[in-house]
């Protein structure tokens, strides 16, 4: 039976058209975010089992792929359950094993630790444009500031890489997830039932308030608790005044200090700016992952026609390895959608290094040939890349290729 040439559903062979705007943009991830003073660390891409089904991770923990038991561990005939079976799995994100990685390194870190983390992660998910199976993530972390310089410095950082990669016009989406708790409770829904009224209300941007109040209505809710909850997103405006306004009318359901911290937040940001963005108050946003406590955020781009990235403050999580809570917050770009949209506008390397190819007549002597090289060693040593490749029968073919590889200078060497 013939081997398979295709990858595994869900996963990607990269091209080298691609692996050259993968590796610039992690060039510049890393150069933009170190000015912000956040410092490169690394997990194993497998985590504890127990870690992934900790019930911080929302959906995602549906999409774990699973490791078997290795040698002695396995015992296969006397397995029971799942757990008999399973001890470890392919992380579904990065947040998770940075807290597991903090609580157990915190001694060795600054205070607040600035982490930068970027590496591949894993779910079973359902393939479509721009997700796959296997992705890389890219994500930076405060760790130990409970103050919102934590927000104002994540978003600037991340703003600032978009800018130079030259989007324009996006918006930064922003919400607390305490806001969102406080109007479920204004409306009447018990807290039981949170859950299930986000999971409708994150629905808003495809179903629109008539879908919301629908879907509301056929989960039994009251008809007057449903009301007062959607003439909250009636009236209030995505900006600072919307978050001024829905402080007003929540009143004692609402402590006014985190009203004040998201005004502090957007208009700190608006402030000192670098990109071409906009940030915008939305109630509506929920962020599906659970371990979320304060500000929640997104990046929405008309472009791509969703998110782009996003994060929020979890205080409670690293908590769950020390039983101590620490203040964290992160901030996570959607690294292979911001590819895959570099791509598709034909994104050209900013001040990329000069290529130039030699084509070689097969018949070159031995001391042509070392000339040839010794040149182009010569050109590699100022910066310039060189390829060196033998001439072949259809050189018009080979030449058309080396143009779409970026070659600007072709040099044919024929034998004396």
């Amino acid at each position: 039976m013939a081997l398979k040439k295709k990858p595994v559903t869900g996963m990607k062979d990269i091209l080298p058209q691609e692996m050259a705007i993968r590796d610039y943009v992690i060039g510049l991830i890393k150069e933009t975010y170190k000015t912000f003073g956040f410092s490169s660390m690394e997990t194993p891409c497998v985590e504890h089992i127990e870690n992934l089904n900790s019930k911080s991770g929302g959906e995602n923990e549906k999409l774990i792929f699973k490791i078997m038991k290795r040698g002695e561990k396995l015992k296969l005939e006397s397995a029971k359950s799942e757990a008999d079976l399973t001890d470890s799995g392919l992380r579904y994100d990065l947040t998770v094993p940075l807290c597991r990685y903090y609580s157990n390194n915190a001694n060795d870190l600054p205070a607040p630790f600035k982490a930068l983390q970027m590496g591949n992660v894993w779910r079973a998910d359902r393939p479509q444009r721009g997700r796959y199976r296997q992705f890389m993530q890219c994500d930076i972390d405060i760790l130990g500031e409970p103050t919102n310089l934590a927000e104002i410095e994540l978003i600037l950082a991340t703003t600032t890489l978009l800018g130079k990669l030259d989007f324009k016009n996006f918006t930064i989406r922003i919400n607390d997830r305490r806001i969102l708790k406080a109007m479920a409770a204004y409306s009447g829904f018990a807290e039981k039932d949170y859950d299930t009224v986000f999971i409708i209300l994150d629905k808003m941007d495809k179903i629109g308030l008539d879908g919301v109040a629908a879907e509301l209505e056929k989960e039994g809710f009251a008809k007057e608790s449903i009301d007062k909850y959607l003439e909250l997103f009636r009236v209030i405006t995505p900006d600072t005044a919307g978050v001024k306004k829905v402080a007003e009318m929540l009143g004692d359901f609402l402590d006014a200090q985190y009203a004040e911290g998201l005004m502090h937040i957007m208009n700190s940001v608006d402030a000192v700016k670098s990109a071409d963005f906009k940030i915008a108050f939305d109630p509506t946003l929920v962020r599906g992952m659970s371990y979320y406590t304060g500000p929640i955020f997104e990046i929405a781009m008309d472009e791509f026609g969703g998110s782009v990235g996003g994060g929020g403050r979890y205080d409670e999580m690293i908590g769950k390895f020390t039983g101590q809570n620490t203040p964290a917050c992160g901030f996570s770009i959607g690294f292979e959608r911001i590819v895959l949209l570099l791509l598709e506008r034909g994104y050209q390397i900013p001040g990329a290094s000069q290529k130039k190819a030699y084509l070689l007549d097969k018949k070159l002597s031995d001391e042509g040939m070392q000339k040839i090289i010794a040149q182009a060693m010569e050109e590699r040593r100022s910066g310039m890349q060189v390829n060196l490749s033998v001439m072949k029968k259809n050189k018009k073919f080979q030449k058309e290729q080396l143009e779409a590889e970026g070659y600007t200078e072709i040099v044919e060497i024929f034998a004396d």
